[in-house]
């Protein structure tokens, strides 16, 4: 089998400039470009992707970070890139970080990423100050999923997480409800991306907007988990007269919080109606309302703004942000407050 070392031996130059030549880059004479063509089609030479890649020095990987892939949307987003970059015969390179502060750290600080990976996308990554700047130091090709770091020069695809909250509590205002309580991430979490802040903004403005100020006593911080939500629904319950609806954070933590409640004998919509946001696949199986959230367009979008520099096209720039749609799905969980 003909490989590229034949053609550039045939063609008297480096396998650099073969793969040069074959791509069809500009750093390559006319002269040289058209004695490579004619070996490799002597040769019957035709360079794969992974080949010329390896040739130009490069890794043919993309390095992806999240912060803890067992999480619904997080393993959506990289799936999605997964196949996406496959298509184009990259590799990917995945950074778990298993919600550990000290993974991050530990990531940036030892491991010589521009070596194992031609791009790096990030994942609802928050980043240090100083670890923007190491990020932004390994010149390569970036892009930012959801909300987490900026990183100077990067693009990002995420959704408008304050308009989602906003459509999802406005959603139980326009049902009725007056007392709707608030499941949001935890801050104190190591990894605590900006979600929740965002979310808890759009909550917030809804209530306000409403002529509805937020009760604190309705505001619980939990883990963006099954458990998380099932947990702050008990502590919701604990503290009183309980609302007439719960707006959580995420979908996991509205199943959690339906579990919760039928746990403690309250029936779901008619004692306590739940929304929650992202449209996990599971919310239609357990009759969520909620607001979803196009997940793989994520991984699939931001794979295809990391293509483009590296495969030599019009390279997106740091004011590229693409904000995707989200939508109000109704379903069984949602429904006008109980009378009397």
């Amino acid at each position: 089998m003909t490989k590229i070392d034949d053609v550039a031996r045939l063609a008297r130059v480096s396998t650099a400039t073969v793969s040069r030549a074959l791509r069809g880059l500009p750093t390559v004479s006319e002269a040289t470009r058209a004695r490579v063509l004619a070996a490799a089609e002597q040769l019957g030479y035709t360079a794969s992707p992974s080949a010329s890649r390896l040739a130009g020095g490069r890794t043919g990987a993309v390095a992806v970070v999240v912060p803890q892939i067992t999480r619904w949307f997080f393993g959506t987003v990289v799936d999605a890139a997964e196949e996406t970059l496959r298509e184009a015969g990259y590799d990917l390179l995945l950074y778990n970080l298993g919600d550990r502060e000290s993974n991050r750290r530990q990531l940036l600080r030892t491991t010589n990423l521009h070596k194992r990976a031609d791009a790096l996308m990030l994942v609802a990554t928050p980043l240090a100050p100083a670890e923007v700047a190491t990020v932004a130091q390994l010149r390569l090709p970036g892009v930012t999923v959801s909300s987490g770091a900026a990183v100077p020069g990067w693009p990002s695809v995420r959704i408008d997480d304050v308009g989602a909250a906003r459509a999802a509590t406005e959603h139980l205002l326009s049902l009725g409800h007056h007392r709707i309580a608030h499941l949001a991430g935890d801050a104190s979490a190591e990894l605590s991306f900006t979600t929740h802040l965002d979310r808890r903004h759009g909550y917030r403005q809804a209530l306000l907007a409403a002529g509805r100020t937020p009760d604190p006593r309705l505001d619980v911080e939990a883990e963006f988990t099954v458990d998380g939500g099932s947990w702050a629904t008990g502590e919701l319950l604990s503290r009183g007269e309980p609302p007439t609806a719960i707006f959580a954070a995420c979908d996991e933590m509205a199943m959690g919080a339906m579990s919760a409640l039928r746990s403690a004998g309250l029936r779901v919509p008619q004692d306590v109606s739940v929304i929650g946001l992202d449209d996990h696949d599971l919310a239609s199986a357990v009759g969520l309302t909620t607001v979803a959230q196009p997940a793989a367009s994520h991984g699939r979008l931001a794979a295809g703004l990391l293509l483009d520099p590296l495969e030599n096209r019009a390279r997106p720039t740091a004011t590229t942000s693409i904000v995707l749609p989200t939508r109000l799905v109704v379903r069984e969980s949602t429904g006008p407050p109980r009378t009397g």
